[in-house]
């Protein structure tokens, strides 16, 4: 009984440690714009030291963060306002 309780112990401890650490290695945006545009395209860029990626739903894991980002809607007066993260770059 002792032995199996030492397992499922030491099993829990693993998936743990694992959650953890991969957990850690997802970088949230360093800061986020908010951005409530005219009908068409509009421009987001980062002047300097940072790179922009959508993330109104979510971090994307394949999305490649870059300098300049553009959205556009049609239809309608304004655009509802979009999420964009940002990340520092040394």
């Amino acid at each position: 009984m002792t032995a199996l309780f030492t397992r499922v112990l030491i099993a829990v401890a693993l998936v743990a440690t694992g959650w953890g650490l991969a957990r850690a290695q997802a970088t949230d945006p360093t800061f986020e714009l908010v951005v409530n545009a005219p009908e068409g395209a509009t421009t987001i860029t980062c002047v300097r030291g940072c790179t922009l990626a959508w993330v109104e739903r979510g971090l994307n894991p394949h999305a490649r963060p870059q300098r300049s980002f553009e959205f556009g809607c049609n239809g309608s007066s304004r655009c509802s306002s979009a999420r964009v993260g940002g990340w520092v770059v040394p």
